[in-house]
């Protein structure tokens, strides 16, 4: 018997939806038998069809806006731009397939040619995450039907009403209902899918925990494609700035923009220490104004809940063991609302702790930590596993050009927030926050498989070296 699932509005505790575990063999074989049929589709085909869910989304833009809000607790206008980045993603998928995975051909001796082209890997399982449950998906499953492949796409079990909506789309645009695939429920389905002998690749985001382990089980098997976005511990670095309200702004909004629930969060402020106080002050002074509120309040909110009470619960034990270890309370976290995953943002100084867990805290929690020069504010960027994004605010472009040159990170911005990635550009990291296998603009790279020919339309062949003479006099009349 299939296990019932279903989808709190973190929010309001209110049921959102509810529905039942898929059965994978099922989903994976009808996947497999509907594949051929659309690989086989002129590109032009696919691309139209995926203009045509373009306008589906269009036409029920508020309606899935609110869906995401209600079921993620992000504001209705942070939703809304989750919306316009799926519309988006057509587009931008359809030119960098052309510039990544385009044809080539050249010419090669005795008349022949030379061409590369791409195929698709067939049938691909796209496991998404809860904080962007439309967005990031959506980046996986596009490029991988303009590739030629079908999806099997499990959304999070903490956001399935979201993926069931986006599913629905696809099918209404005109993609066969088989060719993409809505899966079902938890860890135990996610499992099944990456083991699946049928399936060609997973493209995975979410947290390094689940994403090692996937890398783990497919160690023995290299045919499987792979693309892991794993979150992480991201550094943003405060240096000589005569706009302290401006770097106090980028702070904020790196820190504490949608709840804090972006891989791309900064969870790390690296400050020069003559600058700190004044600093800390205004960014503590900002995030105290923050309206912190259910997604359709009025006035509309900065911040929402965390996704639900069990990761608020593990935010507020992770200050309090920042705060019992040697952390200094700069601004504490509050749960204002009891029963409901809403937080305050929290600010503490790590400076004095011997030892500073390397984890993804995935919320409102930022860490101060006060360095005397440049180059230590560099090893301490670099002092985690992870390796995602990082940023500098303030300094000289000398000091960004060295920034730049030794951060390890996929993305490192200059005064702008760790979190302004661009869809036009490569997303991904290093380290543990992923497996160089970026998303984004470089989606084309993994969903299909370069094909190396070289073609001639009639045998010509003839071997030069290495033969006996012909002996002639054993030759018959």
């Amino acid at each position: 018997m299939s296990a019932t699932l279903t989808s709190i509005e973190p929010a309001t505790g209110a049921l959102l939806w509810q529905g039942t575990a898929s059965d994978v063999e099922a989903e994976v074989a009808r996947a497999r038998a509907a594949w051929p049929k659309w690989a086989a589709q002129p590109i032009a085909y696919r691309i139209e069809t995926l203009r045509r869910f373009v306008n589906v989304v269009r036409a029920n833009e508020e309606a899935l806006a609110d869906l995401i809000a209600r079921e993620t607790g992000k504001p209705l206008w942070d939703a809304r731009t989750e919306v316009t980045a799926v519309m988006n993603k057509v587009d931008i998928s359809v030119a960098a397939f052309s510039e990544r995975t385009g044809q080539r051909r050249l010419e090669a001796a005795m008349g022949a040619r030379q061409s590369v082209r791409h195929k698709p890997h067939g049938v691909m399982a796209v496991l998404g995450p809860y904080n962007f449950p439309a967005h990031l998906p959506n980046g996986h499953i596009i490029p991988a039907l303009l590739a030629g492949n079908a999806l099997l796409f499990k959304p999070s079990e903490k956001t399935p009403a979201v993926g069931e909506m986006l599913v629905r789309f696809y099918h209404e645009a005109g993609v066969p209902e088989d060719v993409v695939r809505l899966v079902l429920g938890g860890p135990d389905e996610g499992k099944a899918l990456a083991a699946h002998p049928d399936v060609g690749g997973i493209l995975f985001t979410g947290s390094a925990q689940t994403g090692i382990a996937i890398n783990r089980q497919f160690a023995g098997n290299p045919g499987k494609m792979l693309a892991l976005e794993m979150g992480g511990n991201n550094p943003i670095v405060a240096w000589d700035t005569a706009d302290i309200a401006s770097a106090a702004t980028l702070i904020v909004q790196s820190a504490f923009l949608s709840s804090g629930q972006r891989c791309t969060a900064a969870s790390r402020m690296i400050v020069k220490e003559s600058l700190a106080d004044t600093l800390i002050a205004e960014v503590k002074k900002l995030a105290d104004r923050l309206i912190i509120d259910h997604p359709h309040a009025d006035p509309a909110p900065y911040m929402g809940p965390v996704i639900d009470n069990q990761a608020a619960d593990h935010l507020t034990e992770s200050f309090l063991f920042l705060m019992s270890n040697g952390g200094k309370p700069i601004k504490h976290m509050v749960r204002p609302t009891k029963g409901l995953p809403f937080l305050s943002p929290a600010i503490i100084d790590v400076t004095a702790m011997a030892e500073r867990p390397d984890v993804e805290l995935f919320g409102p929690l930022l860490q101060v930590i006060r360095v005397p020069d440049f180059e230590s504010a560099i090893r301490e960027a670099n002092n985690t596993r992870f390796g995602l994004s990082a940023a500098l605010i303030g300094g000289s472009p000398e000091q960004y050009n060295q920034f730049w040159a030794n951060i390890r990170a996929g993305i490192v911005n200059w005064n702008r927030p760790t979190n302004g990635a661009s869809s036009s550009a490569p997303f991904g990291g290093v380290g543990i926050s992923g497996n160089h296998r970026p998303s984004a603009y470089y989606a084309a790279d993994y969903c299909a498989y370069p094909v190396a020919s070289v073609e001639i339309e009639q045998p010509r062949a003839s071997i030069g070296v290495g033969l006996r003479d012909i002996d002639i006099s054993t030759m018959g009349d």
